[in-house]
C-alpha cells in the first residue's frame, strides 16, 4: 500500500488542502495464498437487504423472497479473494441499478469490500498548518468541504477535528488524548497513553491506544449514547454500528477476534481463537515533542448483523447473529532508517548543542579573561614608566626591537539542520504502510 498526497493547495488561512491517493499492490511474499484463491463468504448485499426488510410490510418481504428465487440468490457466495476485495458483479445490485430511481441509486455497480479504493483519491481533506495556533497542527479543518459529520445526534459526536493518524500537534504528554478520524470508522477515535516505547534507531515515543470502553454500550459508557442511530437498542457491548454511513447496511465494527467485546459473540462462531491484545489491539506510537507517528497498527474487524426473517425462506432458519467477515491490519512497524536518523537528530541534538555552546562560551570567556589581565598588566607597566620619567632616579632605557605581535584566530563552526516533511497512513501514516488482511 502506498499513500500519496495529490492536488496540494496552500490556503491563506494557515491550512493545506489535498487529496489522499492510496494504491494497493499484491505482495506474494507477505501472503499465505493468492488473489485467485476461492473463498466462500456471506452474501453481504443479500443479507443486508433481508435484514433491512425485517420491519417492512409482509408483502414486500414475500416479493423479495420471490425475486431471490428467480435470480437464484443464495446466502453464501464463492468468489476469489481479489473479487471479494475489489469487486464482483452481484445480481441484486444489478437489479437495483435497473429499477431504483436515478437519484436513489447506489454509488457503485459491483460489490467489493474495497471497491473503488485502489488508485483513487475521492476525498478532499483540509488540515491546519499550525501557523496560527501550533496546537492545531495536523488537525482536520474540513473533510470533503464539511466542518463536521452529519451522521450522529449531537455536535460532540459529529466532530471532525482530529488527525489522519500520520502527525499530531507537538508537545504531547501522557495526559494528552489524541483523536484520529477515518472515513470508514464514521467517527473520531480517541487514543490514550499506554506506555513508553523506543524505536530501533533510539527515538523514544509514547504508545497510544483506544480506551477499553470506546465501543462499550451506553450502560458502561453513557457518552456513546449519541452514536446510537435510532435510539435503543444500541450496538451491543464492544461493537460499533456504522450503518448510517454505509447505506443502512447492518455493518458492525469491532476489534479483531471481538477483542474488548462480549465473549458471547466469539463463542457463537466456531474457529475464532481468544483475542490477544498484542495481536489485536489498535495503537499508534508518537514522538511526543514533535507529534510525528513512529509506527502504528490499525486493526479493525468487519461484522455483519444477520437477522432471521421468517417470510424469506433463504434466511428463515438463520439465527440472529453477528457474523464476522474479516479483519484488517494496516500500518507500519518502523520508519525508514533515514527518517529515524532525522528524528533522532531533531530530538537529541538540541541538548547536545546546548552543552557544546555552554562549554564553548566558558572557554571563550576564559581566553578573554586572560587577554584582559595581560593587557591590564602591560598597561600598568607603561603607566609606571611614565610616572618615573623626569626624576633623578630615571635612567632612559636603550631602544630594543619590539617583540613580534601575536594574534589569535578564532574559528566558529555550526551545524545546519534540515527539516523534512514526513508524509504518510490512514489510517494514517508515515512512510509506505504495509497492509495485511486476515480472513476469519
Amino acid at each position: 500500500e502506498a499513500w500519496e498526497k495529490v492536488n496540494l493547495l496552500i490556503n491563506d488561512n494557515n491550512t493545506i488542502t489535498f487529496n489522499q491517493r492510496k494504491t494497493f499492490k499484491f505482495s506474494p511474499e507477505l501472503s499465505v495464498g493468492d488473489v485467485e484463491d476461492m473463498v466462500v463468504v456471506p452474501n453481504i448485499p443479500m443479507l443486508s437487504a433481508t435484514s433491512q426488510s425485517k420491519h417492512a410490510a409482509r408483502f414486500l418481504r414475500l416479493a423479495m423472497a420471490s425475486i431471490m428465487d428467480i435470480l437464484k440468490i443464495k446466502p453464501f457466495v464463492e468468489v476469489t479473494v481479489g473479487q471479494l476485495l475489489w469487486g464482483y458483479e452481484d445480481p441484486l445490485l444489478k437489479l437495483a441499478k435497473d429499477v431504483v430511481p436515478k437519484e436513489q441509486k447506489l454509488p457503485y455497480e459491483e460489490f467489493g469490500l474495497m471497491y473503488g479504493k485502489n488508485g483513487t483519491s475521492p476525498d478532499n481533506v483540509t488540515v491546519f498548518t499550525g501557523g496560527h495556533d501550533i496546537r492545531q497542527f495536523g488537525l482536520i479543518d474540513r473533510f470533503n468541504g464539511q466542518t463536521h459529520l452529519l451522521h450522529w445526534k449531537t455536535e460532540k459526536c459529529n466532530r471532525l477535528n482530529g488527525s489522519d493518524g500520520s502527525i499530531f500537534p507537538p508537545h504531547i504528554t501522557p495526559n494528552t488524548t489524541l483523536y484520529v478520524y477515518d472515513k470508514d470508522l464514521c467517527r473520531l477515535l480517541p487514543l490514550r497513553f499506554l506506555y513508553e516505547v523506543e524505536t530501533a534507531g533510539g527515538v523514544k515515543g509514547y504508545r497510544f491506544t483506544p480506551p477499553t470502553d470506546v465501543f462499550a454500550d451506553v450502560a458502561k459508557n453513557p457518552e456513546n449514547d449519541c452514536f446510537c442511530p435510532a435510539g435503543p437498542p444500541c450496538a451491543p457491548n464492544g461493537l460499533f454500528n456504522i450503518s448510517l454511513c454505509q447505506f443502512d447496511s447492518p455493518i458492525l465494527l469491532s476489534f479483531p477476534h471481538f477483542y474488548l467485546a462480549d465473549p458471547k459473540f466469539r463463542e457463537a462462531v466456531e474457529g475464532i481463537s481468544p483475542p490477544d491484545p498484542e495481536k489485536h489491539r489498535l495503537y499508534i506510537d508518537v514522538q511526543p515533542q514533535m507529534g510525528v507517528a513512529l509506527g502504528a497498527r490499525a486493526r479493525i474487524q468487519l461484522n455483519l448483523a444477520v437477522s432471521q426473517v421468517v417470510d424469506i425462506k433463504q434466511v428463515a432458519t438463520f439465527p440472529d447473529i453477528v457474523f464476522p467477515i474479516l479483519w484488517f491490519e494496516d500500518g507500519i512497524d518502523h520508519l525508514p532508517e533515514e527518517v529515524t536518523d532525522l528524528l533522532s537528530l531533531a530530538t537529541n541534538a538540541p541538548p547536545i548543542a546546548r552543552a557544546v555552546i555552554s562549554y564553548g562560551l566558558f572557554a571563550l570567556g576564559a581566553i578573554l579573561l586572560v587577554i584582559a589581565v595581560t593587557c591590564l598588566i602591560r598597561s600598568s607597566g607603561r603607566q609606571e614608566t611614565l610616572n618615573l620619567e623626569g626624576t633623578s632616579h630615571y635612567v632612559k632605557p636603550e631602544k630594543k626591537p619590539t617583540a613580534a605581535s601575536e594574534h589569535s584566530d578564532v574559528t566558529n563552526s555550526h551545524t545546519n539542520g534540515k527539516g523534512k516533511t514526513l508524509e504518510t497512513l490512514n489510517p494514517a501514516f508515515v512512510g509506505g504502510p504495509e497492509n495485511g488482511i486476515t480472513n476469519q
